[in-house]
């Protein structure tokens, strides 16, 4: 996607060809800044702190990552005490530890010294394959939407919520749940989305804002609360979002509170759609809300909140009382029966172990 007209995807390697270049998601919307990562502890701080997240970069982020840790110490022990470290930054999404594992296994058999090399070109590969399978999922998504259209009045134009960032900054590339909404509004759509700001963090406000506002998609920020007062007004015609990990039977866990739009949604009648590459799917799990692991993040991102002050200097705030304890669970789990569609690479199907295996054979149709 582009940025102020330049094209630019999430993450490259430097001119040096080893550098991992990496856009710093936490000074977004008000600082376009490149981090460089040059160790995998600097990847692994990367993905702690949200420099990178989405599920999808995550995962390349932790490819790109073994590589670099295999230019330290090609061996055996680093190369599992450096996917080790790489799977523990983010225990909820599925991606991560998909890629991490198969560059770990393409590169386990050979010598040492052509490790690295190795590492870093099935890293360059998941990347391409994940720009590809994004741009698939919009093309995929894309005529729910025209049919969507087609339903209202001549002149009326799609509204459409979505929850937390699943554009192009959460992968490689075009993004999951907005990949569908870029292709809708270049296609001459009359489109509107609806952006919930997603606390704690807030990566629809600053992220997905961002993004809509420079790929010039009308588009109003929202309170997370206020998704299900426009549904019951006849003001929201889908919800799309994406996820980080799907379960076997089409459960999606993804940022919290998207189980309570998929509960508004149901309610009003609207569909609610969820944006996914096949490396997301667990083949492993079945029951999502019970088996799916569930990231407790720094209780911080709930008692403080930070931004640009006036004079346009980064600052911090308190807005709980200091005695007050906070939780913060990162993520929930919407069950299946709450989501109208899934849509993948290999087109849209329900929510289902049947729907899933009549895509990809059960995971024998994607690539381990």
């Amino acid at each position: 996607m582009k940025v102020n007209g330049v094209p630019f995807r999430t993450l490259w390697l430097d001119t040096d060809g080893w550098t991992v270049c990496l856009i710093d998601q936490t000074l977004l919307p008000h600082a376009f800044v490149v981090a460089r990562a040059r160790t995998v502890e600097d990847i692994a701080r990367a993905i702690t702190t949200m420099q990178v997240r989405g599920a999808p970069l995550i995962g390349i982020a932790g490819a790109y990552g073994l590589a670099l840790a295999l230019r330290q110490d090609p061996g055996d022990a680093g190369l599992a005490s450096a996917a080790r470290l790489l799977i523990a930054t983010r225990p909820t999404g599925a991606n991560l530890r998909w890629a991490v594992e198969r560059v770990q296994a393409g590169v386990v058999s050979l010598p040492p010294a052509e490790r690295a090399a190795r590492a870093y070109e099935l890293a360059a590969e998941l990347a391409e394959e994940d720009v590809a399978i994004n741009r698939a999922i919009g093309e995929h998504g894309l005529p729910l939407f025209r049919a969507a259209l087609a339903r209202k009045k001549p002149g009326e134009r799609l509204n459409v919520l979505t929850h937390c960032n699943a554009g192009w900054l959460a992968t490689v590339d075009w993004g999951t749940a907005l990949a569908p909404l870029f292709l809708a509004h270049d296609s001459g759509l009359p489109l509107h989305v609806w952006v919930d700001e997603t606390r704690p963090r807030n990566q629809g406000a600053a992220l997905t804002a961002w993004e809509l506002a420079s790929h010039g998609i009308p588009h109003t920020v929202i309170a997370d609360n206020a998704g299900g007062h426009l549904m019951q007004h006849g003001q929201v015609d889908a919800v799309i979002v994406g996820t980080d990990r799907v379960t076997a039977d089409g459960d999606v866990a993804n940022k919290i509170g998207t189980y309570l739009k998929a509960l508004a949604a149901r309610d009003n009648g609207v569909p609610f759609y969820v944006a996914l590459p096949s490396p997301t799917i667990d083949w492993t799990l079945r029951d999502g809300v019970r088996e799916i692991p569930v990231e407790e993040r720094s209780a911080r991102e709930v008692t403080h909140l930070r931004g640009l002050d006036a004079e346009g200097t980064w600052r911090e705030v308190r807005i709980t009382p200091a005695t007050t304890p906070s939780a913060n669970p990162a993520f929930d789990v919407t069950p299946a029966r709450l989501v109208t569609a899934l849509i993948t690479e290999r087109g849209v199907c329900a929510a289902s172990a049947a729907g899933l295996h009549g895509l990809f054979g059960g995971g024998a149709g994607r690539k381990q």
